[in-house]
């Protein structure tokens, strides 16, 4: 049997052991709380809250989120370029910046910026759009109603939807724009293909009642429409 006073030696020195693995491991795990860097290399950074609820998604075409509602992620249609999206305190998208372009081999020059702010638990109601493509180029700022429902419905509609032919398709769409509402354009201004700018503002079923428009040839006009877009006052200039 070993002494009482090397026993006690031995259990003090197992204790200091123990203590420094544990130091030296936490100081390993510790992440650190603030970084300097002069320059950072990423595809993709996810910006969340200290309870981890996700508030913005920086990242290139390649990993582009797709639609996530309240922390949970569905397939995007059509979501391919770089840039920022946003998200609400409860972790659902609220908007976001997209950005490109590219020339492609036949020498065809295509550009195209986005801004866009959502309703809750919708989409686009204010957006901003400025394009270049083959046909031409155009930009335009744009401002919409969107229905009540949550967006999601609309996920598991096309969800549900997505193996049947493109005809039934649209008809059960339709059955559910019908029942539940569509976008409606409220306010657009903006440059057309044509060279042309104007500003139309449109009553609740989308119809345009006052347009203000210049042609490319500098021609101004102002008119107003009926429901039925028929122009009952025009302004234009004398000859």
């Amino acid at each position: 049997m070993k002494p009482v006073g090397q026993r006690i030696l031995m259990i003090y020195s197992g204790v200091l052991t123990a203590v420094f693995a544990v130091t030296v491991l936490s100081g390993f795990v510790q992440q650190p709380k603030k970084m300097s860097l002069d320059e950072l290399d990423v595809q993709r950074i996810n910006l969340r809250e200290p309870d981890g609820t996700l508030r913005l998604v920086i990242s290139d075409a390649a990993h582009a989120p797709g639609v996530i509602i309240k922390g949970k992620e569905y397939a995007h249609p059509n979501r391919k370029g770089a840039g920022l999206v946003f998200y609400n305190d409860e972790g659902t998208e609220n908007g976001g910046l997209m950005f490109g372009g590219e020339k492609d081999k036949d020498g065809t020059r295509e550009s195209h910026g986005h801004l866009s702010f959502d309703a809750y638990e919708q989409d686009q109601t204010l957006a901003l759009d400025s394009h270049q493509e083959k046909d031409g180029r155009w930009s335009r700022l744009q401002i919409n109603d969107r229905p009540d429902y949550s967006i999601m419905e609309e996920i598991q509609l096309m969800s549900a939807i997505k193996d049947l032919p493109p005809e039934q398709q649209q008809a059960r769409i339709k059955a559910f724009t019908d029942q539940h509402g569509s976008l409606t354009r409220r306010l657009i201004l903006g440059r057309d293909t044509d060279g042309s700018v104007q500003l139309a503002m449109n009553d609740l079923q989308g119809r345009p009642r006052l347009v203000i428009r210049v042609d490319k040839d500098g021609t101004p006009s102002l008119q107003m429409r009926d429901a039925d877009g028929k122009v009952t006052d025009e302004l234009v200039p004398r000859h």
